[in-house]
């Protein structure tokens, strides 16, 4: 839909293709490092990195719903602090829902609990989220410091997130898991989790030298698929398609139709709601435009909206 989206607009005039051209060589370094964080993440599912988180929570319930809620938690918001939500969403949650049945408990509380840590859990780190990426390129930050002015954030909303859900879903959380996984042994990937460990520190070293993020993603990924090609564990089929271009050229076009909207009247037309200042009432206000922006289109479109204007 967003390809013929953007030839529309392009056709219509309400763009032109310098400005068109200019918007998506804006977002290349974004979708540059969403492809390959996606690569990396499937990689690390290749290497058994999902499996071991499911082994790991399965092993943690000790009789105990809550305990298992708390390691999906836990797990989930690593995971989408690290490789994005999309890894949360695409790999995780499947494993997580496939735990609960082997435990012989209902899924819903876990997989309510995927689906929220996802956006949550992505306010951490510039790569936690495609969002925090475009935000982070104009904030003027380095990874660090991104980091550590969302640390107190990301912690309320997960500890936030995780009273909710206990009182919600109480009555499916008071059955015991029937089945002891206690003994079951997990093969932990060493060599995965290194690489991300490293990749992370790319992360930072890479904003402190001025340089895209995607550069790090890059690496940790050709490190990993290397290999999983020469194990057996990929091949470059899997790994082309986990890159999943459809999605990147829906952003790309997904960029342009936003920037000819904002050129057909919406720049000037959100101008008039958006406040102005910093103080604490006026950030609550861009704060509540953002929140019902994002929901009633998508958090995307909405920061590539905000974004010029505040």
């Amino acid at each position: 839909v967003a390809v013929p989206a953007a030839a529309l607009v392009l056709g219509g005039g309400a763009i032109s293709w310098q400005e068109a051209v200019s918007e998506v060589g804006r977002l290349l370094p974004v979708v540059g490092f969403l492809a390959a964080v996606l690569v990396l993440a499937r990689l690390c599912d290749d290497e058994g990195l999902f499996q071991a988180a499911g082994t790991a929570m399965a092993r943690a319930t000790s009789g105990s719903q809550n305990r298992l809620l708390a390691a999906v938690f836990a797990i989930a918001a690593a995971v989408t602090a690290v490789l994005s939500l999309d890894a949360t969403v695409v790999l995780l949650t499947p494993v997580v829902i496939a735990t609960a049945r082997t435990l012989s408990v209902s899924p819903r509380p876990h997989a309510y609990a995927t689906a929220h840590l996802a956006n949550s859990a992505s306010l951490l780190l510039p790569v936690s989220n495609l969002t925090n990426l475009l935000a982070f390129s104009a904030a003027g930050l380095t990874f660090l410091h991104f980091a550590a002015v969302m640390t107190l954030p990301w912690l309320a909303a997960v500890a936030v997130e995780f009273v909710l859900l206990r009182w919600l879903f109480a009555k499916d959380l008071a059955v015991r898991p029937r089945r002891d996984t206690a003994c079951t042994p997990i093969e932990i990937p060493v060599f995965a989790l290194v690489v991300l460990g490293l990749t992370l520190v790319g992360f930072a070293v890479t904003s402190l030298a001025g340089l895209s993020p995607a550069w790090a993603a890059l690496a940790g990924a050709v490190v990993l698929g290397v290999r999983g090609l020469q194990r057996g564990h990929t091949s470059v089929t899997r790994i082309a398609a986990a890159a999943d271009v459809p999605f990147l050229a829906f952003v790309l076009c997904l960029g342009v139709v936003v920037d000819a909207a904002m050129n057909s009247g919406m720049e000037s037309a959100m101008r008039q709601v958006i406040p102005d200042g910093t103080g604490l009432l006026s950030l609550l206000g861009i704060a509540a435009v953002a929140a019902v922006l994002s929901n009633v289109v998508n958090n995307l479109p909405a920061v590539l909206v905000l974004l010029p204007l505040v």
